[in-house]
């Protein structure tokens, strides 16, 4: 009876965001480019940080950081909490530049900023990131989620990775179908139920795991959390901690001003505000988001480790804590939850691969040639290029079950290859005006190749993080030396062509004050100066 109640729950909660999300997208035109994605430069505050959030709170994230937390303590926290003190650089000094020059990708910013070869280099860097990291990723740790929670390998007694591969194949599936029919301002509004679903999750799921940690009272399980196993307590990693604390100040801001203000499937989030006030306050919402994030993301990982002595397979933590300590109705709500959370990632991701191979190669390649480009024509192009992309997807995620030390350190360390090299390029384009496009191409194959060089075939001792920071360092110099020794003719000067309103929202500074105080606040917390003491 309580499966039966489990997935009534759960087609209930996935099929109410899925009809408010259908009659949402229905004010937007999706057969034009800029209403399939970009949902017509018309989104809300609360639209844009609720799928700024949930775009990047993914399945990959649940599961994977409940899974770090549970096999050594709070240090993965950093990641999120980081991420608000990038949020609020990004809201301050990028977010204007990209509205004001009316892009629609991050390449495009880039073709503007040095020539047209390198927009093109980076978009295909953003596409092979994509089919061999992000998207499949998402799926898998989808797969693996729901898996725990409704045990269909056991239920259909078949092996852990046949259930895995049908698992990936229905989410991928399902996922392509709402992103080529509701575009961008489906995936945006069903991120922003699913902003409201992961805040009451993350309040319901802690609650429950306490109560079964204390036999019955939520307080005696706090309790006993607060007083043993304290190590698990602490955010402020050592050198042997999977995130060493000096991280912070190194690799991880840099990926985070990466992930914020470059990332393409983030960035076009943020590029569909009706203005740049509008766009200050949906990050504010979503840096808010990522403080009260951790009841999801980290705390049900903690409060395991007081429930499962040892287990087999650590990736399955988050979602065989849910399915034990949940009862059945509340237990198809997070399910719901992770269903939505891949989806809504795994959305966006498509969405921005079609931008980027449309928008930025396949329509001036066209046009180059005196082809026609058509609106129709390339929304229909966009479509299937998104089917490609799922398939290819599908194909890759189950080989994920292989990764060493958990797949969300497999994430972080493949991201290397493409988020550092390309934020180092943009940065040094937003703060010089003669650095030449050579200098970008050179800077971008230097960065990768020593990356792939330190992480596989000259293996170094230091943290992935510190090795990004070097590298950030080093080529940054290269691309400033390239500059000084053959500059630019005349120097770059930014095209105004904002499509919306470019000005800024008066009261931003007070909340990232705010923010900022909150954020210390945590770590503070979580550290031997307070609950690790």
């Amino acid at each position: 009876m309580g499966n039966i109640v489990t997935i009534a729950s759960f087609l209930l909660f996935t099929g109410i965001i899925a009809f408010v999300a259908w009659r949402q997208s229905r004010k937007t035109r999706i057969d034009t480019l800029s209403g399939l994605f970009l949902a017509g430069r018309s989104l809300g505050f609360l639209v844009v940080g609720g799928g700024l959030l949930f775009a990047n709170i993914n399945t990959a994230t649940i599961v994977g950081e409940n899974e770090l937390v549970y096999t050594n303590n709070m240090t993965v926290m950093a990641w999120g909490m980081t991420s608000v003190l990038a949020m609020l650089v990004v809201s301050e000094f990028i977010m204007p530049i990209y509205l004001r020059t009316g892009i629609a990708t991050t390449p495009e910013y880039l073709a503007k900023r040095y020539d047209k070869a390198t927009g093109k280099m980076v978009s295909i860097i953003f596409l092979v990131s994509y089919v061999v990291n992000l998207l499949p990723t998402v799926l898998y740790s989808g797969a693996v989620a729901f898996n725990g929670l409704f045990h269909l390998s056991d239920r259909l007694h078949i092996g852990y990775w046949p259930a895995i591969w049908i698992l990936v194949w229905i989410m991928g599936a399902t996922g392509c179908l709402y992103s080529v029919l509701g575009g961008l301002r489906a995936i945006a509004v069903s991120d922003t139920l699913l902003g409201m679903g992961i805040f009451a999750g993350g309040v319901l799921l802690p609650f429950f795991a306490l109560k079964y940690v204390g036999h019955g009272d939520a307080v005696e399980g706090l309790r006993s959390v607060l007083e043993t196993h304290k190590d698990h307590l602490n955010s402020i990693g050592g050198s042997s901690d999977p995130i060493p604390f000096s991280t912070l100040f190194t690799g991880m801001i840099l990926v985070n001003l990466y992930y914020w203000g470059t990332e393409q499937y983030i960035v076009q989030q943020v590029l569909a505000s009706r203005d740049l006030k509008t766009c200050q306050q949906g990050i504010a919402v979503a840096c808010l988001g990522k403080l009260v994030s951790p009841l999801l993301l980290n705390i049900p990982g903690l409060i395991a480790v007081h429930v499962f002595s040892h287990m087999h397979n650590t990736a399955e933590v988050f979602p065989a804590l849910s399915a034990l300590v949940s009862p059945p109705f509340i237990s198809g709500y997070f399910a719901a939850i992770i269903f939505g959370a891949g989806l809504s990632t795994f959305n966006a991701g498509l969405n921005s691969s079609s931008t980027l191979f449309v928008l930025n190669i396949y329509r001036p390649w066209r046009m180059t040639r005196g082809l026609g480009v058509e609106e129709k024509a390339m929304v229909r192009v966009a479509k299937r290029f998104e089917l490609g992309i799922c398939f290819l997807a599908m194909s890759v995620a189950p080989a994920l079950v292989l990764a060493q030390k958990g797949f969300y350190t497999y994430i972080q360390t493949v991201n290397g290859f493409f988020n550092v090299p390309i934020f180092t390029v943009i940065f040094v384009g937003m703060v010089t005006k003669r650095v030449p496009p050579l200098a970008a191409k050179l800077g971008l194959v230097f960065f990768i190749v020593c990356y792939g060089l330190t992480q596989t075939v000259l293996p170094v001792r230091l943290h992935f993080l510190h090795v990004l920071a070097i590298l950030f360092v080093v080529t940054a110099t290269l691309m400033l030396l390239i500059g000084r020794l053959w500059p630019m003719a005349e120097p770059y000067r930014t095209p105004l062509n904002n499509k919306v309103e470019v000005i800024p929202w008066r009261d931003r500074y007070w909340y990232a004050v705010l923010l900022l105080a909150m954020m210390t606040g945590l770590f503070i917390l979580f550290s031997p100066a307070g609950l690790a003491k």
